[in-house]
């Protein structure tokens, strides 16, 4: 006997129609709640490239004792990156997300009461915690995101970096407006409000992240041993793109919490002006991941790469130039002054913007090779490059000081960068041509494009075809 459907029972199509729409809901919550927390952390990881100055004065800290708060802030949001990307790959990505807005919420209204120096080292190595949220972000993400479309939703996730520039643009008039005042009788004005301000955003974003993303989560690697989601880090491919995210992200997070000091002391400007011109590094920076995503994509992580590191290169080439002249004593005992050179305020931060430019692109460049060759791993491996990326950001604020000290020259911060982008360009091209040598040894002697009109063609079944791998 055949009984006819009522009206409001779903047919196998419009089931069907009503999981994948929910799946688009679900996908755009997780890639919408996730960016704006790590955006909000990234501002909180990063907000004592601002708040450095105005401690420094109370506390009467030097620029070494700067940037090693600075950089125990970038070491604990890079030393959880690895377990955070497998524990997110297992758990899911909206339990780990929930904890480390909490916990950082917690650290960071702690910055408020601190006394003393010691007290800020570890506070801000606490507070440094944000930093891990990254790559739980893009486990959380590719775990969502379909293959196409995973290039562009981890770049938009990516340009969370963004909150870099949130406290130079709230720090210093929140700072000048509020010192001397205090609030509820408790919280300071000033430099220690900003935290505050911070650890209430973040309570309310673990609130919503909690309520409002998919209750049934993807965890991608749940009943995986932990040892299969490790095998992929014995491949030195894993290490070479760790060395890549070192240039493009580790830099970039050191160099972001650099410049407003750097800015001050070589130019001369405000703590509020320094703020505006790194600002203007950071959002290229940020908001062109999508864009590197999205052209990895379409043209291959690989080349775009190679358009990141020539442009870094000639971007550092320059800003690593010192300011002087050369003195030439004549026998007559008169001096003379030749080839005078001296950087101003505007063609440095054009330099740094396309340096800023280059970074942004490559960072999503990066991430792209990572569902691609390891589509089960991406927490294992893409922990593992943000981790590494991220010590490079803990390495190289100590580095830029003691270079400084070591040369007297400001410049040589782009030094160290500059050689570090020619180690990973050479690594990059030497790894490009042993591959194409593999695949098609008997090309190694040609350095022409061969003439199609006078050489015979190859029968289909004997026509070399390098891996895509060589080309993207």
């Amino acid at each position: 006997m055949y009984a006819k459907p009522a009206p409001d029972d779903p047919t196998p199509e419009t089931a069907v129609e009503q999981n994948s729409r929910n799946d688009v809901r679900g996908r755009n919550r997780v890639l919408t709640l996730s960016t704006i927390g790590f955006t909000v952390m990234f501002a909180v990881w990063l907000m004592f490239g601002i708040l450095g100055k105005p401690i420094s004065e109370e506390f009467g800290l030097s620029e070494v004792q700067l940037s090693w708060i600075i950089a125990a802030a970038v070491l604990n949001g890079s030393l959880w990156r690895l377990p955070a990307g497998i524990v997110a790959d297992r758990l899911g990505g909206r339990r780990v997300m929930t904890v480390m807005l909490l916990v950082t919420a917690v650290a960071s209204f702690l910055v408020s009461r601190a006394d003393s120096y010691a007290m800020l080292l570890v506070l801000a190595f606490l507070v440094g915690f944000a930093g891990n949220s990254f790559t739980t972000g893009i486990a959380w993400n590719s775990a969502w995101q379909p293959r196409e479309k995973q290039g562009f939703a981890l770049g938009l996730f990516g340009a969370g970096n963004v909150g870099a520039s949130v406290t130079k643009f709230i720090g210093p008039p929140l700072i000048a407006g509020t010192a001397g005042a205090t609030y509820l009788g408790v919280v300071e004005g000033g430099w220690r409000l900003v935290p505050v301000v911070y650890a209430v955003l973040l309570l309310i974003l673990a609130a919503a992240t909690w309520f409002l993303t998919p209750r049934r989560d993807r965890v991608p690697s749940h009943g995986t041993p932990l040892r299969t989601q490790l095998v992929p880090l014995k491949q030195v491919r894993v290490w070479r793109f760790s060395l890549y995210y070192v240039a493009v992200f580790g830099a970039y997070v050191a160099l972001a919490a650099w410049l407003p000091t750097y800015y001050m002391n070589n130019y001369d400007v405000s703590l509020q002006t320094a703020a505006y011109l790194t600002a203007l590094y950071i959002f290229p920076a940020s908001l062109l991941r999508p864009v590197g995503g999205s052209l990895s994509d379409r043209l291959g992580a690989r080349r775009v790469m190679y358009w990141t590191f020539g442009l870094m290169l000639l971007s550092t080439g320059i800003l690593m130039m010192p300011s002087g002249h050369i003195v030439v004593n004549h026998p007559d005992g008169g001096q003379t002054t030749h080839l005078a050179y001296q950087l101003g305020i505007v063609p440095f931060t054009l330099l740094v913007v396309l340096l800023g430019c280059a970074m942004g692109v490559g960072k999503a460049a990066v991430y792209k090779h990572i569902p691609e060759y390891f589509p089960t791993q991406v927490g294992a491996v893409g922990g593992l490059v943000g981790m590494l990326g991220g010590l490079g950001g803990f390495f190289l604020p100590p580095l830029f000081a003691y270079t400084k000290t070591w040369t007297g020259l400001p410049s040589s911060t782009f030094l160290v960068l500059f050689i570090l982008t020619v180690i990973c360009a050479v690594w990059m091209h030497l790894t490009v041509v042993r591959m194409l040598h593999g695949e098609s040894p008997q090309l190694a002697d040609h350095f022409e494009k061969p003439d199609s009109k006078n050489r015979p063609a190859a029968p289909a079944s004997e026509a070399p075809s390098a891996p895509k791998e060589a080309y993207e």
